[in-house]
């Protein structure tokens, strides 16, 4: 797993995982215990902040979706989402994923928050992302209906909050063709709140220079590895 000082992008060897349902956190925990992943960080910081809490991604495959499971420490677990496609970032606690089909031209961005709302935002290129950013109208890129599935787990006693999801690949590269074989871009991302903080707490998976999840030249390679065959 790559250090999350490190200022290369990460690469993650996505490997198939056996079949299984996500009915309880252990039983997810323990498939993807061998699963390749890696760690969130402040790259474009000197040092750590000091409310910093860590975040662990790891990943795989299995039919034609990407599985995901991160595990993210929070002293203050909490949204204030209620429904699908809100502004998640500006509501609470957010899980973000990035992804994009080597050599496409756009890409897709889901998050997640504790109590497993989600946010679904597809981008064609970089011109849409530049244009809803300066009229601050991301709406209108906004997917309706279910695009991927999730599942969280929050566990206060522990500072603790889990978010598992299953992204299909036509919800990314908008076709069902094989992954094995294949390479992704990808980037997590996190917004960590704490109530009575003025700003949240922000770290990623890429090694940004500055504080910018959508700077794609930073983000990670993620490969999927062909399953053995016995």
């Amino acid at each position: 797993m790559q250090p999350a000082r490190s200022k290369i992008p990460p690469r993650l060897e996505c490997r198939e995982l056996p079949a299984f349902t996500a009915d309880s956190l252990n039983h997810v925990r323990a498939v993807f215990a061998s699963a390749d992943g890696c760690v969130l960080g402040q790259a474009w910081r000197a040092e750590l902040e000091a409310d910093f809490t860590p975040g662990t991604v790891r990943v795989g495959w299995r039919g034609d979706s990407l599985l995901v499971l991160a595990e993210l420490q929070d002293a203050d677990i909490f949204t204030r989402a209620t429904a699908l496609n809100q502004r998640m970032w500006e509501l609470g606690d957010t899980f973000e994923i990035f992804l994009q089909p080597a050599a496409a031209p756009g890409y897709a961005e889901f998050h997640v928050t504790p109590n497993n709302q989600r946010l679904q935002i597809a981008f064609a290129n970089v011109a849409a992302y530049e244009r809803v950013q300066a009229s601050g109208n991301f709406e209108e890129l906004f997917v309706p209906g279910e695009l991927f599935h999730a599942r969280t787990w929050c566990q206060p006693e522990k500072q603790t909050w889990w978010v598992y999801a299953e992204i299909p690949a036509a919800s990314v590269c908008g076709t069902t063709g094989p992954l094995p074989g294949t390479d992704w871009r990808f980037s997590f991302s996190r917004y960590d709140c704490i109530r009575g903080r003025p700003e949240p707490i922000l770290s990623s998976s890429s090694p940004h220079a500055v504080a910018g999840f959508h700077r794609r030249q930073e983000w990670g390679t993620l490969h999927f590895v062909p399953s053995v065959k016995s």
